[in-house]
């Protein structure tokens, strides 16, 4: 039956099933990390503090990543990830006296890499398989996989506290390596050579988007995903754990479940937006949702400061905020896939998510420090600013005609 398919949809489904192995041991190695760091002594600011390489390293990846993408082939630079993730885990698989902080943040930074590579190289692959006259197909390709890759996290987070329970930390990040070497052998077999390799060897001077367009999207991107984890990375886990005084397993259980359902409503974008009347998502449909989002966050932010109901608005209003951000963050990545060039595409979404990973690193800093110094409320106020900032750049981006879906 698979090989009746035809050779674009089985590069989708091995790409898919790359990106969905890979997904759920990055999810299921941050909750081991937390929590087995957590039972060592670590302090709640240490804990982070192993996550900063982790988004630094983002950060430099898919700058360079996406010139490596479009010199060598998607094929290397997803293959590459997944050994590097095999090599992160097995860092980790050594006694406790060698789990000092520098040595987690290397292993973590050597994640980092691994992850973003993976990510980088599954999503520009599908601006290489999907034709350029069929953009409603390459949303409804996109919002599939930026959704389950979400929703898989979800259950990495699952998978990590499961595991850890039953095998303990060791066992559980070698079993990971294992399936994910089996992942890897899969993927040299079966991966297109010539997947995503530009025709004309981009310069390393072109790493920086010469595109407007792109330009825009991803200074967008920085300050929406900077907006999320301001408030989500650190603070959230903290207040939940200290003021409402919830276990380390209903944080994570809850915070999984969050991720599962943010990465389902991903996957639906596509209808929410639209599509099902013929539509594919411009630059004002960002602008709306953005700005939809912006509102929602000050008013979250707002009952917090008064003391309204904080259990019942935080929970309720992070459902909510979740919602609408995955629906933003769904059009962004339709929209950055769409706006690539096709030859060289991962050149375009490779400094796209650079962006993505310095909103990410900018949060995940402010997120201990602002929570710090002014509380809960102070984050939220800092992710309405954020968005607020979205808003603004949002209006920039190109409005295009509607066209008939794919």
């Amino acid at each position: 039956m698979f090989a009746n398919l035809s050779k674009s949809v089985r590069q989708y489904m091995l790409v898919t099933f790359n990106y969905w192995n890979f997904t759920v041991t990055d999810g299921a190695l941050r909750m081991l990390v937390v929590l087995y760091f957590h039972d060592l002594g670590y302090s709640t600011l240490e804990i982070a503090s192993l996550f900063l390489f982790y988004e630094f390293f983002g950060v430099v990846t898919n700058l360079i990543g996406g010139w490596l993408g479009a010199r060598l082939g998607l094929n290397k630079t997803m293959n590459l990830g997944l050994a590097m993730q095999v090599v992160a885990l097995v860092m980790l698989a050594v006694p406790n006296a060698w789990l000092t902080i520098p040595w987690v943040m290397l292993a973590q930074a050597m994640s980092g890499i691994a992850k973003d590579l993976n990510k980088m190289s599954a999503k520009s692959s599908i601006k290489a398989l999907v034709p350029d006259d069929q953009q409603g197909a390459l949303y409804k390709w996109i919002a599939i996989l930026t959704g389950s890759k979400n929703a898989l996290k979800g259950v990495g987070f699952f998978v990590g506290g499961l595991l850890l329970s039953l095998v303990g930390f060791k066992a559980a990040v070698l079993l990971m390596a294992g399936v994910l070497t089996l992942v890897l052998i899969g993927s040299l077999l079966g991966l297109e050579r010539d997947m995503g390799k530009a025709k004309i060897k981009p310069k390393f001077s072109q790493i920086f988007s010469k595109s407007d367009s792109i330009n825009i999207l991803s200074a967008a991107r920085m300050f929406l995903f900077g907006a999320r984890d301001v408030w989500f990375v650190i603070a959230l886990p903290i207040y939940l754990g200290s003021v409402f005084g919830w276990s380390h397993l209903w944080v994570g259980g809850f915070l999984a479940l969050w991720v599962i359902a943010y990465g389902f409503v991903q996957g639906l974008a596509p209808k929410i937006t639209g599509k099902a009347q013929g539509r594919v998502p411009d630059g004002h449909a960002a602008l709306v949702w953005a700005a939809l989002l912006a509102v929602i966050t000050a008013g979250i932010a707002y009952a917090v400061q008064i003391e309204w109901q904080p259990q019942l608005v935080i929970v309720v209003g992070l459902l909510i905020f979740g919602a609408v951000f995955a629906v933003n963050s769904s059009l962004h990545s339709y929209l950055i896939v769409s706006y690539a060039k096709g030859d060289g595409v991962s050149l375009d979404v490779g400094f796209y998510y650079m962006a993505n990973a310095m909103g990410r690193l900018i949060g995940t800093v402010l997120s201990g420090w602002v929570f710090q110094i002014a509380g809960l409320s102070a984050c939220l106020w800092v992710s309405f600013a954020f968005l607020a900032i979205t808003t603004l750049i949002s209006i920039k981006l190109p409005k295009l005609e509607a066209v008939a879906s794919s």
